[in-house]
């Protein structure tokens, strides 16, 4: 693996972990498609760092548990505003 995926990938991973993210707004803060975040956090971190994946793993577990209940306030506030 290259110098500056590595890098990339244990900067994503120590964002994800301050701020809690989801992939999605991951990859709007770094600019890269929501597959590629999913890939190093899921793939390459694992590879590069055991202790920072399982920590990271927790995190996009969590963000995962939650979906539905973010996909349902999302579809309420859109329709609050509608009528």
């Amino acid at each position: 693996m290259q110098n500056y995926i590595i890098e990339r990938v244990e900067e994503i991973a120590k964002y994800i972990l301050s701020t809690k993210a989801t992939l999605r707004s991951t990859a709007e803060v770094f600019m890269v498609s929501k597959s590629t975040v999913h890939t190093d956090m899921t793939v390459r971190l694992k590879e590069v760092d055991i202790d920072l994946y399982e920590s990271v793993r927790e995190v996009l577990d969590y963000n995962l548990s939650e979906r539905h209940v973010r996909g349902g306030e999302s579809t309420y506030k859109k329709y609050k505003q509608i009528n």
